[in-house]
């Protein structure tokens, strides 16, 4: 899905122009990636949750030439998804579900 196809569906669910629909959606997109940018938490409950990660300095290897390189520390966004989400997609989690834990004799 595309974000065309999210604008289309909102525009038909809402009776709305695309280009109504269009503005909207990118109005959302817009409030998240701002909150991200202040280094806040955006919760969509019970869809998820985007927060902003730290990524350490670390070293790394150049793959052309195997020189060893540094890569700088930085920050990017990451998404939680949410009990709704995961039940949506997976399905309920079973009860009483155990992992095996070897072979039985």
């Amino acid at each position: 899905m595309t974000k065309a196809d999210i604008v289309d569906s909102v525009a038909n669910e809402h009776e709305l122009s695309k280009r109504q629909a269009g503005e909207i959606v990118d109005l959302i997109l817009d409030e998240i990636t701002s909150a991200l940018k202040q280094g806040e938490k955006v919760q969509l409950i019970p869809f998820g949750s985007f927060v902003v990660r730290e990524r350490k300095a670390r070293t790394g290897r150049n793959p052309q030439t195997g020189d060893t390189i540094k890569i700088a520390a930085r920050k990017v966004p990451a998404f939680s998804p949410g009990k709704g989400l995961k039940d949506a997609v997976g399905g309920p989690k079973r009860a009483g579900a155990k992992k095996s834990g070897g072979r039985k004799k």
